[in-house]
């Protein structure tokens, strides 16, 4: 007894932690979304400790809002993304409870709110440096005016704020002269005039996205005098050209990031006037842009701080790629993605002279070889970031070459090509490996699998979607030799059965499940996948014909944490639809040919699921629907997406082929 009695009376040992101990502790917690939570509700003392160290918080909806503005007293970073509806009272609360904390806020996902609340919000918070309004589509000028009173905001996200015009965005400019970053993307009413007028004002900009404005260059010198301005994007600007870009008689020097994609009027000529004298440039963004002849390359010879470049969808010559092996720039990345013209010579001109390259896009470049391919690993041994999907004239020997000569690999993409299973145990010397895709990648078989689980325990995403030769046997090899996978993908593999997925519960971590059109895939499987896998955030059962109504319980009871799911053509009823609004975090769900659900079961459903923000509904439910539902989801901040397929219980097992590019017969 008296031994019981020392033991109950023994202090507790975390009172021998300081704060800033248990405060590191927490720090640690950040990984999983539900640790900090438990952490709160072991005593009142954590309870208190983590009601003060939190720093930032991500309600899941709008009404939980008004229960963290007393629990939390020191929030700086809020990030509304979830709640898609927050109204002027919202924000005027939040901003006088954290008058003296807040320094951002993300209302990108938000609506509801006007001029008034944001104008609490600037005068109240003086310590607000950065605000995300992209996708305001209602916003207008009074909107702009009132973040101008923000005068300490250091970053402003406006895109697709499409009302704004140069007025609102003038008075930006002079309310807001610390601005660091703006983004106007798609704000089709800003034109010169404003753009100008943020130049002019705002002399501490580091980086400006215009993309896609109805800018000339007219706005340009004002832009390229400012003397710390970093990143410039000017995407899809069509409105720049190079008869207007040679008139530029200034330059920017602190230049490092240059992105002219989609800018179809601008060639080497107007390019060589923009980047004159920006001798610090790292990174240049040409995609879908001019072609790539000797005359580009020859005006960015003398870049020799340039670390990237993107070309994707470019025509390529191959004296223009002549040209960019001459460059005194020794290249880091490289993307040359859909790019016509590419061939063996122009990839082996490139990766010889930039041997220090550590990624490489060459995705649908589909007149490269095996030659190009042992010129990338015998010149580019430090690759850490290889994709190749669809180069369809690449042999299966040629993949030897790739674990044989660039073990350094974190990321591969081999996508729709000839690879086999000794390509595979090639590969598995990349004990590096993160991230694979092996998609329509029909030659491999348990056997490759094996060697990857065995050779790589850092995989974090796998895509075997239709490689139809994988069975349990190799998806029970990498649950067990890559533990931390949180994504991967077996879409349409027949030979795929609730083994697999029993085995995969092992992978406590994983966080995206696509499973759609396996048929052997049932409610056992997906239970075992529940009960482990708690961090599930997306889920795909499309044509899983035997998940039904036990499965949905097993979801609702354990997957807290599932924000998307797919579950069309499964044998879901009412019940098990309803069992989901359990899942506080759900707000995506696409709902199509279920057989055993009634319109009253689905409306309840709807109406328990708190947190949708996108259902997808076939167009027959819509007159079955009581009308009321629509208003009130849609005023809780719903969208409904509406799909007239007709039914088709087996998918053509050669459709996909013909897509890709491939005969059946081929197959």
């Amino acid at each position: 007894m008296k031994k019981l009695n020392n033991s109950s009376n023994m202090t507790n040992p975390f009172d021998m932690f300081t704060d800033e101990i248990i405060h590191t502790i927490l720090d640690h917690l950040n990984d999983d979304p539900f640790a900090k939570k438990s952490f709160s509700l072991v005593c009142k003392s954590f309870y208190f400790i983590e009601r003060l160290h939190r720093k930032s918080l991500k309600p899941l909806r709008s009404e939980l809002l008004c229960r963290t503005l007393h629990r939390y007293p020191s929030i700086s970073h809020l990030d509304l993304s979830l709640c898609p509806r927050v109204d002027d009272p919202s924000l005027a609360s939040l901003s006088v409870s954290w008058k003296s904390t807040l320094r951002s806020i993300n209302l990108s996902r938000s609506r509801d709110f006007t001029s008034i609340g944001l104008l609490r919000l600037a005068t109240n918070c003086s310590s607000l440096v950065e605000i995300d309004l992209s996708n305001g589509t209602e916003l207008t000028d009074s909107a702009a005016k009132a973040i101008a009173e923000a005068k300490n905001l250091e970053r402003l996200i406006l895109a697709r704020c499409k009302l704004i015009t140069d007025i609102g965005i003038g008075c930006v400019a002079v309310g807001c002269k610390k601005l660091r970053l703006l983004c106007l993307r798609w704000c089709l009413r800003v034109t010169d005039l404003g753009v100008g007028l943020i130049a002019m004002k705002c002399k501490d900009l580091r980086s400006l996205d215009l993309s896609c404005l109805p800018i000339t260059e007219k706005c340009l010198p004002h832009i390229l005098q400012l003397q710390h301005l970093e990143d410039l994007i000017l995407e899809g600007c069509l409105g720049i050209d190079d008869e207007g870009l040679v008139t530029l008689k200034h330059s920017c020097k602190s230049l490092k990031m240059l992105n002219l994609s989609k800018c179809q009027n601008v060639s080497h000529v107007g390019l060589s006037s923009l980047t004159n004298g920006a001798e610090h440039l790292k990174r240049l963004v040409l995609a879908y842009g001019p072609s790539v002849t000797t005359d580009l390359g020859k005006c960015l010879l003398n870049y020799s701080r340039l670390k990237s470049i993107s070309l994707d969808g470019c025509l390529v010559t191959c004296s223009g790629t002549k040209a960019i092996g001459s460059w005194c720039a020794s290249l880091r990345e490289l993307s040359l993605s859909k790019c016509l013209g590419v061939t063996d010579e122009c990839v082996s001109f490139l990766v010889q002279a930039h041997r220090e390259l550590q990624k490489l896009d060459i995705t649908c470049c589909r007149k490269i070889t095996s030659a190009s391919m042992d010129c990338i690993t015998k010149s580019c041994t430090f690759l850490t970031s290889l994709r190749m999907e669809s180069c369809s004239l690449v042999s299966e020997d040629a993949f030897l070459l790739i674990g044989q000569r660039c073990q350094f690999l974190e990321e591969l993409d081999v996508t729709d090509n000839e690879i086999n299973n000794e390509g595979l145990k090639s590969i598995s010397r990349c004990s590096k490996l993160c991230r694979l895709k092996l998609g329509i990648c029909l030659n491999i078989t348990d056997d490759g699998l094996t060697h990857i689980g065995s050779g790589c325990p850092k995989l974090k995403e796998l895509d075997l979607y239709r490689c139809l030769g994988i069975t349990d046997v190799g998806i029970a090899k990498i649950a067990c030799g890559c533990p931390t996978m949180e994504m991967i993908n077996i879409a349409y593999n027949d030979k795929i059965t609730d083994s697999s997925l029993i085995s995969l519960s092992q992978c406590l971590r994983l966080k995206i499940l696509e499973i759609r059109g396996c048929p052997s895939v049932s409610t056992v499987g997906l239970s075992a996948i529940a009960g482990a896998c708690r961090q599930l955030e997306v889920l795909d059962i499309k044509k899983c014909f035997n998940i039904n109504d036990n499965g949905m319980l097993a979801l609702g009871q354990s997957c807290q944490n599932l924000r998307q799911i797919n579950l069309s053509y499964c044998s879901v009823t009412d019940v098990g639809l309803l069992s989901l609004a359990s899942t506080n975090r759900l707000q995506n769900m696409t709902i199509l040919h279920l057989t055993g659900l009634t319109p009253n079961g689905l409306a309840a459903a709807l109406l328990a699921c708190g947190g949708l923000t996108k259902v997808k509904l076939h167009t027959s439910l819509k007159p079955l629907l009581p009308k009321y539902i629509f208003g009130y989801m849609e005023g809780r901040g719903c969208v409904f997406h509406w799909r007239d397929k007709a039914f088709r219980e087996e998918i053509d097992p050669n459709g996909w082929q013909l897509q890709v590019g491939r005969s059946p017969e081929a197959a």
